[in-house]
């Protein structure tokens, strides 16, 4: 009898710890829940993180079945024993009850509710999250919430991190954040901004540490933000470096184009030979630097080399630029040196082309590590001479055999055989006197 007695106290107890019943229409999340219902629905939530003991929590009671009541239909409004669920809570940085949190357009950085606690006002909080959540899928207004919102910030997660940055050949900046995180949100407009300068070049990511755990672990984050440096080509783990300077757009994009610069190798000196040749050497650049050098039998190797070095040697002054580079031997691609009008005034001879506006400007200077800089620096700046590639089209691009390296040979003498002339024929034929 008393032990019938202490259990039905108990279940007293604890069905006083329940706020809210089903009639309510406030969803009571869990962590086993929590995802599915608020984190991978479209809805906007309004959610209540509470403890059965707080009496600001109790007086809420009214208001919060109130609002329930109010949006239903248009926003879903839940409440979480924080008390009971302490890793649910310290997730989402909990720190006192009530604490009110809306889940709007990005759910993993849910704003928090400040205002008055009365229904109409959390209704109007919630109202408005969803307003901006239409908003962002119409581009009319940025989403509120973590760096990952950005569409140049890669949102990565325990299970791409590997495929998307170890394996990739990019530089990369990661973020390790936390929804609740002051600081983070702080730096969140700043990351955006440097993610949008530097695409193309440094890919920007960020990762929730509070729901990616192992990624955080294995790169040991204990605050937040965290911020790694992976460089470029294909990395372990150990290559992380930590970035600790300012946390501005100008700071990290500067920090980023520099390690980028460092990272970014030399670009490939390509021999026109082919189609393909050609194709991989400038399509898909900004600008294609063209050079044609003078014949092998009439510039040996040690000359040949001497110029390809120097053209080697402006390609890495110039790597960050990510031009395409090529050369031709002199007359093995006249189609091509008739549509950049070089050649004819003699060889070496360069142009930088621009395929994609089909326009060209030519080395006018001397074929030197001087004279290329001067013409390059200029051309990197927006001046010089252009002029339309003739035919206003790629040019015909012959099908040649590589360069061996070696010197050029002249092509061999027929000996004449004579074994094989009558010279007494010959004799006969000829008139006598």
């Amino acid at each position: 009898m008393k032990l019938f007695a202490f259990l039905a106290l108990v279940l007293c107890a604890q069905s006083s710890w329940a706020f809210y019943s089903s009639s309510d229409d406030v969803v009571e999340l869990t962590p086993s829940n929590f995802d599915k219902l608020v984190i991978n629905d479209e809805a906007v939530w309004i959610v209540e993180f509470f403890a059965p003991w707080c009496g600001h929590c109790q007086s809420l009671v009214p208001e919060y079945k109130k609002l329930a009541k109010a949006v239903k239909g248009v926003i879903k409004v839940g409440s979480v024993n924080a008390d009971e669920h302490g890793s649910l809570g310290g997730q989402y940085g909990v720190k006192g009850f009530p604490t009110i949190k809306i889940f709007g357009a990005n759910k993993r950085s849910p704003v928090d509710f400040n205002g008055q606690r009365t229904a109409k006002a959390m209704a109007e909080a919630g109202l408005a999250e969803a307003k901006k959540k239409v908003q962002a899928a119409f581009g009319g207004g940025s989403s509120s919430g973590g760096s990952s919102s950005s569409n140049d910030v890669i949102e990565l997660t325990d299970s791409n991190f590997d495929k998307l940055v170890l394996n990739s050949d990019d530089v990369w900046l990661v973020e390790f954040f936390a929804p609740w995180c002051g600081h983070c949100k702080n730096l969140e407009p700043q990351w955006a901004k440097a993610a949008k300068e530097l695409k193309g070049k440094v890919k920007l990511g960020a990762l929730d540490a509070t729901v990616h755990q192992a990624k955080a672990q294995e790169y040991g984050v204990r605050g937040y933000p965290t911020i790694k440096f992976f460089p470029a080509g294909k990395k372990s783990s150990s290559d992380a470096e930590d970035y600790n300077g300012g946390r501005t757009a100008s700071d990290i994009v500067s920090f980023a184009l520099e390690k980028h610069s460092d990272s970014v190798p030399a670009p490939e000196l390509i021999e026109i030979t082919n189609e393909d040749t050609f194709d991989t050497a400038c399509e898909g650049k900004p600008l294609c630097i063209v050079s044609v050098l003078p014949h092998i039998l009439d510039c040996d190797a040690k000359c040949r080399n001497a110029f390809l070095k120097t053209l080697k040697d402006a390609g890495e002054k110039y790597k960050k630029k990510l031009w395409g580079w090529a050369w031709a031997e002199g007359a093995a691609q006249l189609a091509l040196e008739e549509s950049l009008e070089i050649g004819g005034f003699g060889y070496p001879a360069m142009a930088v082309v621009n395929f994609k506006k089909m326009k060209f400007s030519v080395l006018k200077g001397s074929f030197s590590k001087e004279g290329i800089d001067e013409f390059l620096r200029d051309i990197s700046y927006g001046r010089g001479h252009t002029a339309p590639v003739r035919g206003a089209k790629k040019p015909k691009i012959n099908t040649v055999d590589p360069w061996d390296g070696k010197d050029g040979q002249l092509p061999q003498e027929e000996d004449i055989d004579l074994s094989d002339i009558d010279l007494e024929d010959e004799k006969d034929g000829k008139d006598e006197l």
